[in-house]
């Protein structure tokens, strides 16, 4: 017989909102994401997670908190959430979370979030530690603050890293307040998308730049908008994702056919030339980056850290759009998708060499750990 989910179970009142959303509904769907079941009774028999509806925290402290029963996790003197492992634990819990209060006395293993300490989240590729805060009507933008860099990749391109993170925060929180599902952001993303290879077909470089812009902004937006307000779903990655994987190549075939347009064009052996190599090697990096997922079950760009800073700049479509811009600044758009070609050569060769060194540190019977570790 299959055993019952644990039981998540709200103690006290507040009616104050995260990212527009009520403390009820996000612990819900949170719990719902974890296949953890939501009950009623703060006191009664058997193991339940209290949560304190006062506290507003990162959805990986549920998770970590509901797999270590008999542990609680305190912010100053009050406990946020605790793992109850019978009806005495409840009582004590539920009753210092009613009273605002230390626990008089409880055989929880208390776990106190001032202490620091770190959790790996392997999906973010970073190592931090996740927020808990009290939720109160003047903390929501510094909770919605925390709750949004908390679901930021930790490793990635630089534009995403350092340009826009505050642009997308803005964004986020307009969906949010307007109640623009994640979808629909990626759905707006997809026809700019379409829209800027179109305006790069033409030549017409800088007002496709500018939907570009409006496409790479709204392409962190959509994702950070599902964890925000925990409405991530399988579709939702598909559809994401998808639009990701697919349309980089369309891009740079139609950033070389425009060159005509705009009065550079190259012959046409040297644009064969390079969009074959920018999209083999497209390809071939996407294959590297598959083989290492498989064979060792984790990115390869979290292997060593010279793995993670070279996610900065490798060819993706982020850094690539850096090189046609610098070469668009300088009036040379045809260089730009040479340097692109060239850029996507040294990257590749990059991402072969660091699976070929992984192999043969397996073969010679060593581990091949993230240094996030």
């Amino acid at each position: 017989m299959a055993s019952r989910p644990l039981e998540v179970v709200l103690v006290g009142e507040n009616p104050t909102r995260l990212w527009g959303i009520s403390v009820d509904e996000r612990v819900a769907r949170i719990a719902a994401a974890q296949k953890l079941a939501i009950g009623e009774q703060p006191v009664g028999e058997g193991a339940a997670l209290l949560v304190d509806r006062s506290f507003v925290f990162d959805p990986a402290w549920l998770r970590e908190i509901a797999a270590h029963p008999g542990d609680g996790l305190t912010q100053g003197d009050r406990i946020a959430l605790a793992h109850c492992r019978n009806e005495q634990e409840r009582r004590e819990a539920a009753a210092a979370m009613a009273a605002a209060a230390a626990p008089a006395a409880t055989t929880l293993k208390l776990r106190r979030h001032e202490q620091g300490g770190t959790q790996l989240n392997a999906e973010l590729r970073k190592r931090e530690q996740p927020f808990l805060m009290i939720l109160e009507p003047a903390s929501v933008r510094t909770a919605e603050r925390a709750s949004y860099f908390g679901a930021y990749k930790g490793v990635t391109d630089l534009l995403t890293k350092y340009l826009w993170p505050e642009w997308a925060l803005v964004l986020t929180r307009l969906a949010a307040r307007l109640g623009i599902t994640p979808n629909a952001v990626t759905a707006i993303g997809a026809l700019l998308c379409v829209v800027t290879t179109f305006l790069f077909w033409r030549g017409d470089y800088w007002i496709g730049m500018a939907t570009a812009l409006g496409f790479m902004v709204l392409d962190t937006v959509d994702g950070k908008l599902a964890r925000c307000t925990i409405t991530s779903s399988k579709w939702g990655n598909i559809f994401d994702h998808g639009i990701d994987l697919i349309h980089p190549p369309f891009w740079w075939y139609a950033w070389g056919a425009g060159l005509a347009a705009y009065g550079r064009p190259l012959d046409t052996r040297a644009f064969a030339a390079a969009i074959a190599v920018i999209i083999l090697g497209y390809v071939v990096q996407r294959v590297i980056e598959g083989a290492f997922m498989r064979l060792y079950g984790m990115h390869i760009h979290v292997w060593r850290k010279v793995d993670s800073d070279f996610r900065l700049i490798t060819a993706r479509r982020n850094p690539n759009m850096v090189i046609l811009l610098v070469s668009l600044l300088l009036g040379r758009p045809d260089l730009g998708l040479i340097a692109v070609a060239i850029w996507t050569m040294v990257s590749c060769l990059f991402h072969l060499v660091r699976l070929v060194q992984a192999v043969r540190v397996r073969a010679g019977g060593g581990e091949i750990r993230s240094w996030l570790g």
